[in-house]
């Protein structure tokens, strides 16, 4: 049976009834361009009458009378004043077109990118929040994420920034390991190579997780605005302690919130002890300090390590000496004890006559020890005492007379200090990028967040006596003689420095230059027979 042909209008007409259709939307979309404003008012107006009818809906019948009286003197007072009716016809135009433009869509909930992380996280966190027993759990194979999960936000790579999780009563949060295992599957699940706060509330049975910013590397050594016996370690988070300091950084001057360890006789951490990883910035903090104590005191360095760190320091004012073998090293030490017994006798006996302390008991002293283990050793060695053995009498009594310790060892070394270092150094800083295992055993206690695997010199926690631990960023204060310093960091270090009296005085500080130039001899040190 032969097909017969297709009618001609299906044929050869449909390439004019295509043509047709796109005549026909290209009139659409022409008359919708020139009449879009009319089509706005128009919805505007579809708008505000249903918001009228709404109003006048929720209006009690014992008010709508007053409301039409009122509403009709409006009328009438428009009505009256010259140009009123066009006016007020010019307002509710304005008012419909504004009441009917096209507003962009905003979005209410996460994408679908964000709602799969979520899922995958909730997924994750089943086994570990989640009962046989318990017979409604929060947490179970696919259930409902949105029930735990909120106060959630991404970044612009789609990765989570914060989140708050509530979790089951029954969950052992009172447990450190069972808290450590939630905290590193969250931030194992939502990005490595960033730093996660986790705050705990056991009442509420809430968990917060936020992103940490980075802190600033860009701050080098100056001159902070602190008071006497206050010292800035290094920088923090804004929202970590309650205070911001001026510093420069380049040609600009910003608030930065600082760490500020607070000395002298009614410091509750009156001595510091500073641990790290070779390279991880530990003598840039006590060079730091050295350049912040030499303001108002008088400082005496022993260098164990005999690098040569502090050479910049020698034969400064205030700089009592700057010892690197173990001779020297005794020798200083053995004068810190004796001037600390002097200064404890002579306040003692000042009191005891009504008189107020003599001012050399009240100038301020810093032993800055860098590597105390190494003169240990070769101590032990010779057969002698360690070094370490002579900080007893500074380390009980030296906040009385304005005497601080700081002494900086590596983790590696740590076993090597003596038992009175680990009692009286009640503020600690730990620097590199330790375990926090390692980081829990200097400061007590192991941080709120979660480890770097990556981060510059300088860069560590701070625990002051029994405070919360404190993210740290020491400022850049290197070696000035070292060739791989920038010059920009050279000048701001050599700046600081005191000038020796051979040199030329550039604006010297007043109080810099204030204590005795040389470090005196240990006999010079002994307890007069009288007051």
């Amino acid at each position: 049976m032969a097909r017969r042909p297709l009618p001609r209008i299906l044929t050869s007409g449909s390439a004019q009834i295509a043509r047709s259709r796109e005549i026909a939307r290209t009139a659409a979309d022409g008359a919708t361009d020139v009449l879009h404003p009319l089509i706005t008012v128009t919805r505007g107006l579809r708008k505000l009458a249903a918001m009228a009818r709404s109003k006048w809906t929720s209006t009690p019948k014992e008010r709508r009378g007053p409301t039409l009286f009122f509403v009709a003197v409006c009328v009438l007072a428009v009505a009256v004043v010259p140009y009123g009716l066009l006016i007020a016809l010019i307002t509710v135009m304005a008012a419909a077109a504004w009441a009917g433009r096209v507003r962009a869509p905003v979005r209410t909930g996460p994408a679908e990118a964000e709602v799969a992380r979520l899922k995958a996280l909730y997924e994750a966190l089943v086994p570990y929040f989640s009962a046989p027993e318990d017979p409604a759990p929060l947490f179970t194979h696919g259930g409902e994420w949105s029930k735990v999960f909120s106060n959630y936000a991404f970044d612009e790579g789609g990765r989570l920034t914060r989140l708050r999780v509530t979790y089951p009563a029954y969950f052992t949060d009172s447990e450190a390991d069972s808290r450590a295992r939630i905290e590193h599957l969250l931030h194992t699940k939502s990005g490595r190579g960033r730093e996660y706060r986790f705050s705990w509330d056991e009442e509420g049975n809430q968990l917060d997780m936020s992103v940490l910013p980075a802190l600033s590397t860009s701050i080098a050594a100056q001159r902070f605005v602190t008071g006497p016996g206050e010292t800035v370690l290094g920088f923090t988070d804004a929202d970590s302690v309650q205070r911001t300091l001026p510093v420069t950084c380049g040609e600009t001057t910003q608030q930065e919130p600082p760490v500020v360890w607070r000395t002298g006789p009614r410091s509750t951490e009156p001595h510091l002890l500073v641990v790290g990883e070779p390279g991880s910035g530990t003598t840039t903090l006590l060079r730091s300090i050295a350049l912040q104590a030499l303001q108002h005191g008088d400082v005496l360095i022993v260098e164990g390590g005999g690098t040569g760190e502090y050479a910049c320091l020698t034969g400064r004012p205030g700089v009592l000496a700057v010892e690197c073998d173990l001779a020297g090293a005794v020798a200083g030490l053995e004068w810190a004890a004796q001037e600390t017994e002097r200064r404890l006798i002579v306040a003692n006996r000042a009191r005891q006559a009504g008189k107020p302390a003599p001012d050399d008991t009240k100038r301020p002293l810093w032993i800055l020890l860098d590597r105390p283990s190494v003169l240990g050793h070769l101590a032990a060695a010779d057969g002698h005492m360690d070094p370490q053995e002579l900080l007893q009498a500074p380390l009980r009594h030296g906040r009385a007379v304005h005497v601080t310790v700081v002494v900086a060892e590596q983790f590696d070394s740590t076993d090597a200090l003596t038992e009175n270092v680990r009692t009286h150094t009640r503020a600690r800083v730990a620097l590199g990028s330790a375990d926090f295992e390692r980081v829990g055993t200097v400061l007590g206690t192991v941080p709120h967040t979660t480890p770097a695997t990556d981060v510059p010199p300088g860069r560590g926690y701070a625990r002051l006596g029994t405070g919360p631990v404190l993210r740290l960023q020491v400022p850049a204060t290197p070696d000035p003689f070292d060739d791989a310093t920038s010059e920009a960091h050279r000048q701001a270090v050599l700046d600081l420095l005191p000038p020796r009296p051979d040199e030329p005085t550039q604006a010297p500080d007043a109080e810099a230059g204030a204590g005795p130039a040389s470090f005196p001899a240990p006999a010079a040190a002994t307890v007069p027979a009288e007051g």
